[in-house]
């Protein structure tokens, strides 16, 4: 009896239920957007996580401060021609190997050239070469190390080139590109540019195949998502830390086998001023401690865009990593 008086109670409620009771709720299309709208930005999120590192934010400005100091000198006033040889106007001799002083910043090479523009020209001519180097091998590496991973087809066919050509010496090649060729900035580009990409493609690919297999591709190729689209979509964003660690070390390292063909007397003439030529040429006198400097100076600019490169990578790396993104 007990229940029937709930249900007969609950059923009289129901009936003073009217349509005047309630109200549709409007829909607002905007207002719906906007909740559910998120401005989170991954890049945005990896550049904070950047500076909160202090060493590499110092190294990326004195890096930017460098290279702009370095392509606005030449229109700075008061600079000398790079090419140009000086002569004493008292004796009517070459200034040879003149110290540092207020005439000569940098002091003089042994043929009466100022080394204060002679290295930042160098510096220009290195740069570039590193720049242009370092972004052709990150295209190549990124192009056929995706290729590379996630095409089965490809696998064994890149791999065995892989082999081929990663058996022979990069220096070998980069010696006889250098001997064959007339000796020029483009000489050397395209020398470096030969085989500099296959580590990159090789380390790329690796990162791919750790990660082609899981969930999320497998879901992708059974909606028949296009295979480009999977791999610009899925994969690459996967492993950009690390590719932009192997981008940021892959300039210096370009600069490097400049300065090593020079230092083996392959790289550019001497009327070319580069840091690999400045550096061979100091590497003669250094015996003379009052000739030192000529080997200093172009050693700590060198020194200084290789570690700020260094450093960077390896930040940026850690603050593209998607782990550091929570």
């Amino acid at each position: 009896m007990g229940a029937k008086k709930k249900i007969d109670a609950l059923e009289q409620e129901v009936g003073k239920i009217t349509q005047d009771m309630f109200e549709f709720a409007e829909y607002d299309a905007e207002a719906a957007e906007r909740t559910g709208y998120s401005n989170y930005s991954y890049w945005a999120s990896t550049w904070r996580v950047f500076t909160k590192n202090r060493v590499a934010m110092f190294f990326l400005v004195l890096l930017i401060g460098l290279m702009t100091f370095t392509f606005i000198q030449p229109y700075l006033p008061s600079q000398k021609d790079p090419i140009e040889v000086y002569i004493n106007q008292e004796t009517g001799k070459q200034d040879r190997n003149q110290a540092p002083g207020s005439e000569y910043w940098f002091g003089t090479n042994s043929i009466g050239q100022d080394l204060w523009a002679r290295i930042w020209s160098g510096t220009r001519t290195s740069l570039f070469i590193g720049l242009a180097v370092g972004l052709w091998d990150a295209f190549m590496g990124i192009l056929i190390g995706s290729l590379w991973g996630y095409v089965r087809k490809l696998d064994p066919l890149i791999t065995e080139v892989y082999n081929v050509v990663h058996n022979i010496p990069s220096s070998i090649i980069l010696i006889l590109a250098s001997y064959l060729l007339k000796p020029s900035v483009s000489t050397i580009i395209l020398a470096m540019c030969l085989t500099g990409w296959l580590p990159t493609a090789r380390f790329i690919r690796n990162q791919i195949v750790i990660i082609r297999d899981r969930e999320f591709n497998l879901a992708s190729r059974c909606l028949g998502t296009p295979t480009g689209r999977v791999i610009t979509k899925n994969l690459l964003p996967q492993v950009v830390s690390v590719i932009m660690m192997r981008v940021a070390l892959a300039i210096p390292l370009a600069i490097g086998q400049e300065v090593f063909l020079t230092y083996i007397g392959l790289g550019l003439p001497l009327s070319v001023p580069s840091l690999g030529n400045l550096i061979n040429e100091g590497r003669i006198v250094m015996m003379s401690p009052s000739l030192r400097y000529q080997l200093i100076f172009p050693s700590i600019i060198l020194s200084m865009i290789t570690i700020s490169f260094y450093v960077m990578g390896n930040s940026f790396a850690d603050a593209a990593d998607p782990r550091n993104h929570v």
